[in-house]
């Protein structure tokens, strides 16, 4: 049968669809295989990757109509859970803390949230409910990759809890780990983010209105769990496994119980929260600051240098040097390879410069500040997606200091190790959260 010229454009129209995912695994296979400098290593975990791959395939089914109404009814839920904090934000700081009132502040709608969420989680790991969550998840990823409990433990921990706190579910295992074990969990810290940042950065994206919380809080909620066997594949060809990991074929979830009772437990909680609120704000103040000013000197450069006017030369609106305007330029072909439109390709790839160089924060207020739409300026629906999975993770180079230093608490012996794959964990997170990322954007061209 003779192809019709509707049915070429068709299959066209499929490959266009297709081509993030396809790219994206080919560049990011050739980097991660150069990197490893181990191929014939990497070759023989055939099993793990294509169990890695099975398990991203298996998260894609989320873009199903079962799957995508129960992360719909969770991201509702999310929403709802955080709406009690308007209660406890109204008492003390009275109308300033509504947003119907004085419109939508930062600091009066999105750290209080974050205070009440870590109180909850607090709670939630007194109980043991989280640690039976991650013990399942851990459970079912080990039997499908066959990879240790101990590593894939501290990954789904990671889902819920910081880069520094998820290694605290496996503390005695920590010196005992392979090379192979200890890259995955470095990994694993930066391609996710803590539940009480995802809380923020929900309310910053999703503003004051509760449906567009809500949609946010699922595709945070799906980035999360689709970049723990990202992390597991990833890591496992930049240093496959050589050893035999202690902890193969068992998953043991300790964290120890520090509070008296779920008071006790709450009102620690709380105060973590609360260091963690005014940590936020005084990084953002500090940042935001920072970045005017460094873009004030390079754009004084570009002025007395001449650069500025080649920039602007037979364009109609100015263009100005600045640090977006380099890491957007330097960074734009990886936002167009994971599914941005090259016209927007330079937004989105400044949000990456910034996220690594800087941290996730900052390119989530930037992202938040962007406006959706055709105009000057603006980006689509669809990259705004894109970005919202891109940027979830801990993946910048502030983290390995903090991983060093987190990490490093609990085992000494392997400081030098955590220094040794620090550069490797950021590619390694930054992959997994493209990764995510991808398929995302690929999956919504379906559903849309």
């Amino acid at each position: 049968m003779i192809p019709t010229y509707e049915s070429i454009l068709g299959t066209i129209g499929l490959v266009g669809i297709w081509r993030p995912l396809i790219l994206s695994l080919i560049v990011s296979s050739i980097v991660l295989y150069v990197l490893s400098g181990r191929l014939a290593d990497a070759a023989t975990s055939t099993k793990l990757q294509t169990g890695g791959h099975a398990l991203l395939g298996l998260a894609a089914l989320l873009g199903l109509p079962l799957f995508a109404e129960a992360f719909d009814t969770l991201g509702h839920g999310f929403v709802k859970l955080s709406s009690f904090t308007a209660q406890g934000a109204t008492f003390i700081l009275g109308d300033v803390a509504r947003a119907d009132k004085l419109g939508f502040i930062f600091a009066f709608q999105v750290l209080p949230t974050v205070i009440f969420f870590a109180a909850f989680m607090a709670i939630l790991y007194h109980l043991g409910i989280m640690q039976a969550i991650v013990r399942a998840m851990a459970i079912a990823i080990t039997k499908v990759m066959r990879v240790s409990g101990a590593e894939t433990t501290s990954v789904c921990a990671s889902i819920f809890i910081g880069q520094t706190e998820a290694p605290l579910t496996v503390r005695p295992y920590i010196s005992k780990m392979t090379d192979s074990e200890l890259l995955t969990m470095m990994i694993g810290g930066m391609a996710h983010i803590a539940g009480g940042v995802m809380i923020a950065y929900i309310t910053m994206l999703g503003g004051p209105d509760p449906e567009q919380q809500a949609i946010f809080a699922k595709h945070f909620l799906a980035a999360s769990i689709m970049a723990a066997p990202a992390t597991l594949l990833i890591a496992k060809i930049l240093v496959p496994e050589t050893g035999e990991p202690l902890t193969r074929g068992t998953v043991k979830v300790e964290v120890e119980k520090t509070a008296a009772n779920v008071i006790d437990a709450a009102a620690a909680g709380a105060s973590d929260g609360m260091k963690l609120a005014i940590n936020i704000a005084a990084m953002l103040l500090a940042f935001i600051a920072l970045i005017a000013l460094l873009n004030a000197v390079i754009g004084w450069f570009g002025d007395v240098s001449g650069i500025n006017g080649m920039l602007s030369a037979g364009k109609e609106t100015p263009v100005v040097l600045s640090l977006n305007y380099i890491l957007g330029q330097i960074l734009a072909p990886i936002a167009w390879i994971i599914g941005v439109p090259w016209s927007e390709a330079q937004t989105a790839g400044a949000l990456i410069g910034q996220k690594v160089v800087l941290n996730e924060f900052i390119a989530y207020s930037e992202l938040a500040a962007i406006p959706v739409g055709e105009g000057a300026g603006a980006i689509s629906a669809h990259t705004k997606l894109i970005m919202t999975y891109a940027l979830c993770g801990f993946a910048n180079f502030a983290s390995i200091a903090i991983q060093i230093g987190g990490i490093g608490g609990l085992a000494p012996d392997r400081r030098t190790d955590l220094a040794r794959f620090g550069m490797r964990a950021v590619l390694g997170g930054s992959i997994a959260t493209f990764m995510t990322a991808t398929i995302a954007g690929v999956l919504s061209q379906f559903a849309g």
